[in-house]
């Protein structure tokens, strides 16, 4: 795993989000304190708690993209989830501990996907060699003589593999170059297909299903299924069955679990909509017990998941709201005090706007010029159409309701709606996207009020 100074974590993180260096600063130091406590002594290691984040600032600013991006950048399982999805336990909804065993599934998945590209050179080997076999199956009457060869027949059974070996090596030629790819063989898989068992259950029992499946099929016999499909494909179900052979499932179970409790991170969305109150009746009766229910997996407990038990003393958790009708402190004090860093971010204008259109690696110019390029379309954006572009986003969130730089999708979408359209037809293939254009386009949307809350 990588390690990257403050500094570091947060020019990586420009390269994706722009502005909201406060937010960036605090993530980073975060991040580098997860590589401080790996040094510290061990007997000391384990009582340095994580210093979780709560971000505050309106939608579309770039809490979400900052999370998931440090989560790349430090290789770290990662789990989004709103909060407002959860319930008190005795209601109808998901147990807050689901989030912890979503989170070591991701991480065994993760795992289990790096310990196969470790054995991917020895496993497709493998699965050429079953290849072969399939392309060219020995004879019967050959492995008889080998295994009880006649006595004075020695020679001819030496000479057999030798031919049989020359022609496998042909076959292994032909194959490598891509000259057998559309010729059948037909192969053996396991069939996956269990019965499927639908449980309706309180919270907390969400992987019930799962541990009954698992359960059916240790009882009954893997069933195998033949196919008939083309070499290419047989390779690749070869592989991936010589794969899981190679993988040892206890190592990718106990790394994951390891990585889930040191480097672990939960970005928990909407904490603002479980801020308020209790309330003496309606729909958000529970959201203080939905509270109390998170505060021990924020401090630190042990959650039963299928592969074991995990604890959460270490996980690292970002929390993240817009705050517009509640405020941090409507949350409980004991919530609170788990959440010392607070960070807010600010909303977006004009320059932003200009920003996030042109200077990101995946600046949406960038992905639209590459998406009409497949047309052999070429779009050139001036600088005052970026700036008219910024000038009608800005203009709308002011109108309607700010959702920040989620409103540039719409709007580059309108704006290109009808060049997208025409694309494979058109037989000019230089377009200029020009102040003048954007107005001629998006006029009817500037001007009347009513119809720009459509563009969402």
């Amino acid at each position: 795993m990588q390690t990257f100074t403050p500094r570091e974590i947060v020019s990586e993180l420009d390269k994706y989000i722009v502005g909201q260096k406060e937010a960036k600063r605090s993530v980073a130091i975060a991040l580098r304190n997860r590589w401080r406590r790996q040094q510290v002594p061990e007997d000391l290691r384990d009582e340095i708690a994580p210093k979780n984040i709560i971000m505050i600032g309106p939608t579309g600013v770039g809490k979400t993209e900052i999370a998931r991006r440090l989560a790349r950048l430090a290789q770290a399982p990662f789990l989004k989830i709103e909060a407002s999805k959860f319930t008190e336990v005795g209601y109808v909804g998901r147990d807050v501990e689901s989030m912890i065993r979503d989170l070591t599934d991701q991480a065994v998945n993760m795992v289990k996907g790096e310990e196969t590209e470790r054995v991917e050179i020895k496993a497709r080997e493998l699965a050429e060699e079953r290849l072969l076999d399939l392309l060219l199956p020995r004879p019967k009457m050959e492995k008889k003589e080998e295994e009880n060869p006649p006595l004075g027949s020695i020679r001819a059974v030496e000479e057999r593999p030798l031919t049989q070996s020359a022609t496998r090596e042909k076959l292994r030629h032909l194959l490598k170059e891509g000259k057998l790819d559309d010729r059948y063989v037909e192969i053996e898989t396991a069939d996956s297909n269990l019965p499927i068992v639908e449980i309706f259950s309180a919270s907390g029992m969400e992987e019930m299903d799962i541990n009954i499946r698992d359960m059916f099929g240790n009882l009954f016999p893997q069933r195998r299924k033949r196919r008939k499909v083309k070499i290419p494909e047989a390779l690749t179900i070869l592989f991936h069955e010589e794969a899981q052979k190679l993988v040892d499932m206890d190592k990718v179970v106990r790394l994951a679990k390891d990585r889930v409790e040191q480097s672990g991170i939960i970005f928990l969305d909407e904490i603002d909509k479980i801020a308020g109150r209790e309330s003496v009746h309606g729909p958000d009766v529970s959201r203080e017990g939905v509270q109390r229910d998170i505060l021990p997996i924020v401090e630190g407990t042990t959650v039963t998941t299928k592969y074991g038990m995990v604890k959460t003393d270490h996980i690292l958790f970002i929390a993240a709201g817009a705050f517009h009708i509640s405020k941090p402190s409507d949350l409980i004090p004991e919530l609170q005090g788990r959440f010392p860093i607070r960070v807010e971010l600010h909303s977006l204008g004009k320059e932003d706007f200009i920003r996030i259109l042109i200077e990101p690696q995946n600046a949406l110019i960038k992905q639209y010029t590459a998406l009409l390029k497949t047309e052999t379309m070429e779009l050139l954006f001036t600088d005052d159409g970026i700036a008219e572009i910024a000038e009608v986003a800005q203009i709308i969130n002011e109108r309607t309701q700010n959702i920040g730089a989620r409103r540039l999708y719409t709007i580059m979408e309108k704006l290109l709606e009808e060049i997208s359209f025409d694309a494979p037809e058109v037989r000019e293939k230089k377009i200029s996207i020009d102040s003048t254009y954007v107005k001629d386009t998006l006029r009817d949307f500037i001007e009347d009020e009513d119809l720009s809350r459509y563009i969402l």
